[in-house]
This record gives structure tokens, sequence and C-alpha cells, in this order.
């Protein structure tokens, strides 16, 4: 039997069109049952626009609210039946494996807490967001912007939530030294931070984990470490200072390239290699942040999100129920907790 996943159908700027348009190539592409939750005659609407998609298991979920991205805490708790809450219960009742949704992320965090719960041994749940690196493989930022006020401990979760995560995702299997774990600061040396980083050291090292120390907001890319930790607000500036940069350099390049009829062939006898170039740098390949932490597989992404970054994420969501991650947060942190509380006391 297929994963059953169920999507957010009113989450993203554009909704419910890329969200159908991803749902259709999900199911297609990778054989999995995607559930489209949502006010049933908006989504039915947009559904009948593709006729191939009758053939394919793709079901539509009644709900009669959803989230805007402008609604506040109030709105959010009042909406009972939105499409986030419907779509998050179907994952507590074991009727879908997973949640997508590239709506609000405050709402669709807080709503994820309170309908799932916090894995056993979880103070906060992580966002965790994949990218790109110079060498070509791919390294992992987390808290980008769950917690933007954390204490050591949660950072001390954070690693090893991040290093189970990456270890299942990515192959970086138990026997090997394992994902390099680094934490974000402002300096190399261990005594280099404020004093949340310089505390989230001494916790670190002593986890085992394959800890490398320190590292600088150039090494998110260079490929000399697979895992940062960092509280949510010094992420998130991170993730979209990066997502800042790629957009600029993707624009500068098509810019130079037509700028005269010379570089303009050469864009074309290269066509082949700036469209590698162009996939390298997509975030919609890499299928949104879990939230990493909670009882079930939370995927959010992009408002922004197209086709492609649907689909993405429904895979990661997949991926993350088959593989079992929360089982192994859990033990992973069960694992380490007496050494949190011997270096807190």
């Amino acid at each position: 039997m297929p994963s059953v996943i169920a999507l957010d159908a009113m989450g993203s700027d554009r909704a419910p069109k890329p969200e159908i348009e991803g749902a259709i190539q999900a199911a297609r592409q990778y054989g999995l049952r995607v559930l489209l939750v949502g006010p049933e005659t908006v989504v039915k609407t947009e559904l009948d626009r593709h006729p191939a998609a009758a053939r394919l298991p793709i079901e539509i979920i009644h709900a009669s609210e959803f989230i805007t991205m402008e609604d506040k805490v109030e709105a959010i708790r009042a909406k009972r039946d939105s499409s986030m809450r419907v779509g998050l219960r179907m994952v507590r009742e074991g009727q879908a494996g997973g949640f997508v949704t590239a709506g609000n992320t405050g709402a669709a965090m807080a709503t994820a807490k309170v309908v799932l719960g916090a894995v056993p041994g979880v103070d906060r749940p992580a966002l965790a967001a994949v990218f790109p690196t110079a060498p070509g493989n791919p390294a992992m930022l987390l808290d980008v912007g769950a917690n933007v006020d954390c204490t050591p401990q949660n950072l001390e979760q954070f690693a090893v939530m991040g290093d189970i995560y990456f270890r299942a995702m990515y192959g970086k299997k138990a026997g090997s030294a394992g994902p390099r774990v680094g934490l974000l600061s402002i300096g190399e040396e261990e005594s280099k931070g404020n004093e949340l980083t310089r505390q989230s050291f001494q916790l670190l090292k002593q986890l085992p984990l394959n800890f490398i120390g320190n590292v600088e907001g150039r090494d998110l890319y260079n490929g000399q470490v697979d895992v940062i930790v960092a509280d949510g607000f010094v992420g998130n500036v991170a993730l979209k200072i990066s997502e800042g940069v790629a957009n600029l350099v993707r624009t500068a390049l098509k810019e130079s390239l037509k700028a005269t009829i010379t570089r303009q062939v050469g864009a074309l006898l290269s066509r082949s290699a700036f469209t590698d170039f162009k996939k390298r740098l997509d975030h919609t390949e890499y299928g949104g942040a879990p939230l990493l932490g909670v009882k079930g597989a939370c995927i959010i992404t992009h408002g922004s999100s197209n086709a492609n970054a649907i689909k993405n994420a429904v895979r990661v969501a997949a991926e993350f129920s088959e593989r079992g991650i929360n089982g192994s947060i859990e033990r992973g942190l069960a694992a380490v907790r007496p050494a949190s509380v011997e270096i807190g006391n």
C-alpha cells in the first residue's frame, strides 16, 4: 500500500494551484497517495482542470476553513476546522503518515505542537532547512525560526535531532564517523561567541556525535560541515540571507549572459551546464523544512512554493515517516539525557 500524505491545499500564496499540481506529480512519480485538505468546492474546481488526476491516488478531504498569512494567534485558535488542523489530526489519528503545508509558518508550528505534541525528551521542536554546498552534498541548518530564544539544552537537543535526521535521509550510517556537527558562532575558537554559544559548546562536545566545534557563516556552503546548529533567530537570518544571495547570483548571471550577442551564443552552447547550476541552487528540490521533535512528520515549505517544491515536500514527508525518524530521535535523546542532567547539575 502506498504511503499516505495529507497536503494543506490552501497554504501557498497561489493556492490551491501549486498544491494540486505538486500532488499530481508526487502521486505519478513516487506512487504516493495524497489527501488534499481544504474547502471541497474550491479544491475540486481546480483539480477538475486536470482530468488525468482521476486515475491517480488523490483524494479531497473537506476542511471548511483555512489559515491565511495575516491570521493572528487568536484566529488560528478559533479556526478549529482549518486545513492545517484537519491535516495534522489525520496524522495524529494514523490516517496519514505525514503532513505538508506551504502556509503560515508560525501557525503550522503552533498547530503541530498542539495537535501532535512533542516527542518525549524534546523541550522545543526545531525547524531544519536543507541546502546545497560547494561539493554538491546537502547540509542542514537548524533551528531556522521555530524558537527565537533558546537555552543551551535546546541547542543540545537540536544537535541530536539534526544528527539523527541527517543520518536517516542522507546515508551517514552508524559505524562511520557520522555527520559533522558544528555550532554556528563568530569564530572557530571554543571561547568565541555569546553566552549561549559558549555554554552550548560545552554540552555539544560531550555528546556521542561527530562534533567539530564552532563554525562560521562562511562554512555553511563549503561542504566542511553537515549539520549546523543555531538558535532560531540566528538560523533564520542566516537562511534568509543565503536565499537572497542565491537569487542575486541567478539574476546577475542571467543578465550578464544576455548582455552581448557573444555571451548569448556562449550561454546557448553551455545550456546544460547552466541548467545544472540553476538546479543546484533551487531550494524547491529539497522539499521544505521538517519540524523535528513533534510526534509525526510535519513538513513546512515556502508560501511562494511552486509545484516542484510541493512534490518534493510530499516526498520528504513520506521518507520521514517510512524511516521512523521520530522513534530514532526519542531513542537518541534518551541516550544523552543522563549526561544532560549531570552537566546541568
